[in-house]
């Protein structure tokens, strides 16, 4: 009843996701938290403080702790994975010991960074906390052979960063993250509609164009899509409707960057590695890889197969959670 519980956390710009060994994926909120400025208390996390955004009067504050993959404000933070924390125990059942938490961090992520996210952790709760590095908790999540010596590339795209790696024996051989992935794309499709069609719209409703009418670079068939938004001339509410070729010409640049940061990645690549990419090929994960055509389109820009991990949104969840097991065994034959 009181046994200790390895939990793995995905602490993401856009969501945290907490896995256990025994249920999987127990927890997957948006990395969002709802404060009462007046008080300093935490009103509410996750889908509920997300269905505030935008929408709350001048003594709420929504906010994304969260930022490029790194904490921004570590109090709140803190206090998110606290109520994170009480959420997996109640979900878990009974009253559990404090856990051992394996928790991820960006590859660019600065000593300050690491240091930041684990004292986070330790101060939410956990008992003991590792790190690891997100390229190499996605791709043991989705399910490449990371400690043998063949090449493993994964491509995370997330909310904040976009992360690439070249495992190999269980370490990353070669690795680039650049601060561009899904809130790039949703900040360059809120400033697309504004200055084409001097209208407003909030985060929740780029992310949705993203998900509905967002394309890769690829051709495709158009497709239309009716939002609403403040009008920035007569302060009115107006619809207007985009297609999805102009949300595609919106989105090159972002993709242009990450396509950059692979090919960058495999330059970096020892000659004996480059071999087992050509017969392996890519994977991608992360919310990034469910944009239509991403697949098609990386596959015919860098001329090797690219496939989509299993669980892309869950990838590196699970990933934590997984490592967090053969740590503690690695652990039990060092002693």
């Amino acid at each position: 009843m009181f046994s200790s519980t390895d939990i793995g956390i995905d602490l993401g710009t856009a969501n945290i996701l907490v896995y256990t060994k025994a249920k999987g994926i127990i927890l997957n909120e948006p990395s969002v938290v709802a404060l009462d400025t007046k008080t300093n208390k935490v009103l509410a996390i996750g889908e509920d403080a997300k269905a505030m955004m935008g929408k709350t009067p001048s003594h709420i504050r929504v906010v994304r702790p969260l930022k490029d993959g790194v904490i921004a404000d570590f109090e709140v933070t803190t206090d998110l994975l606290k109520i994170v924390m009480q959420k997996t125990a109640k979900i878990m059942g009974g009253a559990f010991r404090k856990p051992n938490v394996m928790i991820c961090t960006p590859c660019g992520a600065t000593s300050v960074e690491r240091r930041a996210i684990h004292d986070a952790a330790k101060q939410s709760g956990a008992k003991n906390v590792h790190l690891i590095e997100e390229p190499v908790a996605a791709a043991i999540g989705a399910d490449l052979p990371v400690s043998e010596p063949i090449a493993s590339v994964i491509v995370d795209i997330g909310g904040g960063t976009t992360e690439v790696g070249i495992i190999s024996f269980g370490g990353v051989v070669s690795s680039n993250t650049v601060k561009v992935a899904g809130d790039r794309m949703d900040e360059d499709i809120i400033q697309y509609v504004r200055k084409h069609y001097n209208v407003l719209i909030g985060e929740p409703t780029a992310e949705k164009i993203k998900k509905e009418i967002g394309y890769a670079l690829i051709p495709h068939k158009a497709e239309t899509l009716e939002i609403r938004g403040r009008d920035v001339m007569t302060g009115l509410p107006k619809v207007v409707s985009l297609t999805s070729t102009e949300i595609q010409e919106t989105l090159k640049e972002p993709l242009l960057a990450i396509l950059e940061c692979i090919r960058a990645t495999l330059e970096n690549c020892p000659a004996e590695l480059s071999g087992d990419i050509v017969d392996q090929g890519v994977v991608i994960s992360g919310g990034g890889a469910l944009l239509k055509g991403m697949q098609q389109w990386l596959s015919e820009e860098i001329s090797v197969p690219v496939h989509t991990a299993p669980q892309p949104l869950e990838s590196v969840a699970i990933g934590t959670g997984r490592s967090l097991v053969m740590m503690n065994k690695l652990e039990r034959i060092s002693k």
